[in-house]
């Protein structure tokens, strides 16, 4: 079995079948993830990971390897509307420890790699460029740009959303375009966040704060792409006015940690993520927007299915067999689609002028805010 890919999505695959018995194959473009050795230096790719996916890391054996006084719990999470209407969640309320946690990309990247590199049942190709992919009924052949040739019984494709395998694949669905461009940058705060995460929704955009240790935040802004390229271009001192201002000046002044840069948005929903002998993973398989923060989880809750299938299937089957295969993507099918749905449906829900749904999605706010078993189930489904 090849995986190609060796991000956080296809590196977690791997180490979750390093008791499978099965042979596998990671092929990845880039050099192993290293830390920087300057600990003020911070990554601006930043996740949220939901405690059941931290379990699931754990299990891989990357979770406990993390410097963990780099990531921060959430405890409270705060969503405001354009109008004041306000909905909170709390891990209080519902039993749990947190919410989700705060992290680095890098950081759960290099604890991840550091157990691939100890897998007896894995050979990495790193830095490695693929050139070819072609199918058979009874294998995948995979040629490499530096003449190296692999078959197997499956290729699994965790190459993100502008994936290579996908495309070897014929699989020719073309995303929906948002119009809307995410900008991401790290900042110091001037008061603490307490472990709170805020979001606010007006018809101008989407604005995220994540916690990151000590007095810092990550921000996902969701804009046009005309007010991308003007908070791309700002200052950075223009930058953390123009940031405090949307947020209410919430965590008072902010400092700029790492320079914004910017990401179109969009919806992928393939009619499948199957074939005989190819199974898609992550943002190779959907994309989603991420006002949610779910985009990075759906990819680790599609590799805790497939790994679960192929260890059904057992090491002596066949894993690139497409009975088996199907299991794994009706499996993950509802999960996939109703993320899409309820971001879709935000996103335009609040990205409109329109006066009356203006009140009625304020008047929503405030309702599931009265609710609590609504509010307790919704933050219980995040903590997947």
């Amino acid at each position: 079995m090849v995986i190609i890919g060796g991000g956080l999505v296809g590196a977690s695959l791997a180490a979750a079948l390093k008791s499978s018995g099965l042979r596998l194959a990671l092929v990845e473009g880039q050099p192993s993830p290293t830390l920087p050795t300057d600990p003020a230096e911070w990554d601006s790719r930043i996740y949220a990971v939901t405690p059941g996916n931290a379990e699931f890391l754990r299990d891989c054996g990357a979770w406990q390897k993390m410097d963990m006084s780099r990531v921060q719990q959430v405890e409270e999470m705060r969503v405001f509307g354009d109008s004041g209407a306000e909905l909170d969640f709390s891990a209080y309320q519902i039993g749990a420890a947190e919410l989700t946690f705060i992290l680095e990309s890098r950081l759960l990247q290099q604890a991840l790699w550091d157990g691939l590199q100890q897998q007896d049942n894995l050979t990495l190709l790193n830095p490695a460029r693929c050139a070819e992919l072609t199918w058979q009924p009874d294998a995948a052949h995979l040629k490499l740009a530096d003449g190296r040739e692999i078959r197997a019984k499956l290729v699994v494709g965790a190459d993100g959303r502008e994936s290579w395998v996908r495309h070897q694949a014929g699989m020719a669905e073309v995303p929906t375009p948002y119009h809307q461009h995410g900008v991401v940058a790290n900042f110091s705060t001037e008061k603490a966040h307490h472990g709170i995460a805020y979001q606010w929704f007006s018809p101008d955009g989407i604005l995220a704060l994540l916690p990151l240790p000590d007095k810092r935040i990550s921000i996902v802004w969701s804009v046009s792409p005309e007010r991308s390229a003007e908070l791309l271009t700002l200052s950075p001192e223009e930058l953390c006015t123009q940031v405090a201002v949307a947020s209410q000046h919430m965590l008072g002044d902010l400092s700029l940690i790492t320079p914004p840069s910017a990401f179109a948005l969009r919806v992928l929903n393939l009619a499948h993520i199957t074939k005989p002998r190819l199974a898609l993973v992550g943002d190779a398989a959907h994309n989603v927007h991420p006002l949610s923060g779910q985009g990075v989880n759906l990819g680790f809750r599609d590799v805790r299915q497939l790994a679960e299938t192929l260890l059904q299937g057992g090491a002596q089957g066949d894993c690139g067999e497409l009975h088996l295969l199907r299991r794994y993507e009706k499996a993950r099918r509802d999960d996939i689609l109703s993320m899409q749905l309820t971001t879709d449906a935000l996103k335009h829900l609040f990205i409109n002028d329109n006066p009356l749904l203006r009140t009625l999605r304020n008047l929503g706010l405030s309702a599931t805010n009265q609710f609590t078993p609504l509010k307790k189930m919704l933050a219980k489904h995040a903590l997947i």
